[in-house]
């Protein structure tokens, strides 16, 4: 069963650095000095440091942190149901074989789940089901421990890495109590990996303290209740949020002009993010975030730079 609960990373560290180019670093006295490929689209680029850079922090790179590897859905959807794993957890739509629910091994329904959790979530869950259990039916056994089986023995790698991405890959709807929701969509864009996601009116993230409502910015001619657009950005090298940014959205639909939207930081459910009380037109076809220079001095690391990225929209 794969328990609702806070990222926990998993350590690891050996699946992530960069390793074989460290290594060939130490054995060969210096970095090559080819220019690097270009990372494939959508993909976390690699870190690239001298031996002197990882003598000098802590034996890790500047802004390092533990990655799950990307994997192959389609060959994790077969080791879900190798497992069995419907047995216990249902995903609507998947074609998988109609059980009868036991209500001693019944976990969460995982339709949607892909989009609401990281990956080193799901691989936690898999391999560590333990490290954090959460009380309540569906989750905690009558020994106090999670009913989640651990797979770490009846897993290879390489399965566990597909399961994962298999999981992360279900982001479709995902039951009432997030039925207002659309999927996150996610890109890298420069220097940031940039995820935008939309709670409906209505939704349990529809309205947050200090957006501007959809109401205020057509002067009250708007008649269309306001959910909340939220665009989260990362820095591809650290994977940690980036503040001080200068964000708007730009909304493009069938039948109306463009619409820009400037959004503001602000802190929810899912942490800093930039957003705004905004009613999406019906007929949306292509949201455009456009992301400025940082409004504050950066010190060292690479600089600051101003990008765009576009995503294909319905909801």
């Amino acid at each position: 069963m794969i328990t609702v609960r806070p990222v926990l990373m998993v350590g690891l560290a050996v699946l992530t650095l960069g390793g074989s180019a460290a290594l060939a670093q130490h054995q060969h006295g210096a970095p090559a000095t080819s220019p690097a490929p270009p990372a494939p689209a959508g993909k976390k680029p690699p870190l690239r440091v001298t031996m002197e850079e990882m003598h000098h922090g802590d034996g890790v790179p500047r802004g390092w942190r533990f990655a799950w590897p990307e994997g192959d859905a389609q060959k994790g959807r077969e080791v879900f149901a190798k497992l069995e794993c419907y047995q216990c957890h249902q995903v609507s739509g998947a074609g998988f074989p109609d059980v009868k629910p036991d209500p001693q091994r019944q976990g969460p329904p995982l339709a949607g789940m892909g989009g609401m959790h990281p990956a080193e979530y799901f691989a936690e869950s898999i391999l560590n089901p333990n490290a954090v259990i959460i009380t309540g039916p569906g989750f905690t056994g009558s020994d106090g421990l999670s009913i989640m089986p651990d797979f770490r023995d009846s897993l290879t790698l390489a399965e566990t890495i597909d399961l994962v991405a298999y999981l992360r890959s279900l982001t479709g709807d995902h039951g009432t109590h997030h039925a207002h929701s659309t999927p996150a969509r996610e890109q890298v864009a420069g220097d940031y990996r940039v995820r935008v996601a939309y709670a409906a009116p209505g939704g349990h993230a529809s309205h947050h303290p200090g957006a501007t409502s959809g109401h205020a910015q057509h002067g009250g001619a708007s008649t269309t209740a306001p959910g909340h657009l939220m665009v989260f950005v990362t820095d591809t090298a650290t994977g940690e949020a980036v503040p001080y940014l200068p964000v708007t959205a730009t909304l493009a639909a069938g039948q109306t002009a463009a619409r820009t939207v400037k959004l503001a930081p602000m802190v929810g459910d899912g942490g800093l993010h930039y957003g705004a009380d905004v009613a999406l037109p019906a007929d949306v076809k292509k949201v455009t975030v456009a992301i400025g220079k940082p409004t504050i001095a950066i010190m060292g690391g690479r600089p600051p730079s101003a990008t765009s990225v576009t995503f294909e929209w319905s909801q």
